[in-house]
């Protein structure tokens, strides 16, 4: 019999408890944005995807505290960094949440694939509290984990991971943010004879692709926001792959607020420094279709939403199917 009071029973006890409402939260984050995907709106996108979640994460009984948000650079109107969340009642476990309820605003106006919604739990200090400014990047799976080095020659990264797989380098898709900072990054990469898949918004659900087979995506490499590095982290500490990060000043108001948050600059930050947590939950839905997961699909008075979760302790990575019957308050579920 397994003894309740040993760490990794309070683990899986944790996910338990929290795996059902981070699903909850990103399908409804999911299908918010989805009824207003494709209007060219942004800050309507992100505002429906943002109030869903919250009302999610309001109606649970958890101390709840945002430490990766959206309040800070795109403005949002909730979920901004330090607001508490949850019904705070006796009991309720004390939580840091680190969420995107729209990964990929732009996208999710335009109706371009890999948008995601996004949000991970961990037991409070169990995520870094990251500034939001820049980070440079490596992402890899499980097969390249401690093989890779961040600053390193793309080639010599690409080697390590196309030896990991049993490939050549010529068999390896390197996701890269499609953004002019990243020009010499993407000549340096088609050098090597590997593929680049130029991605136009968020980095986090093409991190987590580089974990699993069949995505055709092999690793991320480049700069993008240090608070989507903790999701992807979460994410990727969970599935057994790695993300290296170094956080980047553009100016004297970033250094301020990295030199507030005690950050390293020179250092190189690691999957676990990133999210430290021993207790952890992860969730994504799609809205748009992607590598990994199908976006939202509409019919009639319902939705259909594809969802990968998963925990630290248990070390189970699921999908979800779900049906959502909308207007009546009934709702299917079917797990794939």
């Amino acid at each position: 019999m397994s003894d309740p009071g040993h760490p990794r029973a309070a683990a899986t006890a944790f996910e338990r408890a929290l795996i059902p409402d981070t699903i909850r939260m990103t399908e409804h984050a999911a299908i918010a944005a989805s009824r207003v995907a494709g209007m060219g709106d942004e800050p309507l996108v992100d505002q429906a995807g943002t109030e869903a979640m919250r009302t999610v994460l309001n109606d649970l009984n958890i101390d709840g505290r945002i430490v990766i948000g959206e309040g800070e650079r795109d403005e949002a109107p909730m979920l901004f960094h330090g607001e508490r969340v949850g019904r705070g009642e006796p009991g309720g476990r004390e939580v840091d949440i680190a969420v995107d309820p729209v990964e990929g605003t732009g996208i999710t106006a335009k109706l371009v694939n890999g948008a995601v919604a996004v949000i991970a739990l961990a037991e409070r200090g169990g995520l870094l509290n990251a500034p939001d400014v820049y980070m440079d990047k490596l992402i890899v799976g499980p097969p390249a984990a401690g093989q890779v080095e961040l600053g390193a020659p793309a080639l010599h990264n690409l080697q390590a991971v196309a030896s990991s797989l049993g490939r050549d380098v010529n068999d390896l898709t390197v996701a890269i943010l499609d953004r002019p900072r990243h020009d010499d990054l993407v000549a340096e990469v088609r050098a090597t004879g590997a593929r680049v898949k130029l991605i136009g918004d968020g980095d986090v659900i093409a991190a987590i692709s580089a974990a699993f087979k069949g995505t055709n995506v092999h690793a991320v490499m480049g700069t993008g926001g240090a608070p989507e590095g903790v999701l992807a982290a979460a994410a990727l500490k969970c599935l057994g792959g790695e993300i290296q990060g170094r956080f980047l000043a553009r100016n004297e108001s970033e250094q301020s607020r990295l030199d507030a948050a005690g950050v390293d600059m020179q250092a190189t930050y690691t999957t676990e420094q990133l999210a430290p947590a021993a207790h952890l939950v992860f969730a994504a839905t799609g809205i748009t279709d992607g590598d990994l997961l199908r976006g939202v699909k509409f019919f009639g008075r319902g939705a259909r939403t594809h969802t990968v979760s998963m925990g630290l302790a248990s070390r189970v990575i699921r999908f979800s199917d779900g049906v959502h019957l909308l207007g009546d308050g009934a709702r299917v579920h079917v797990q794939v």
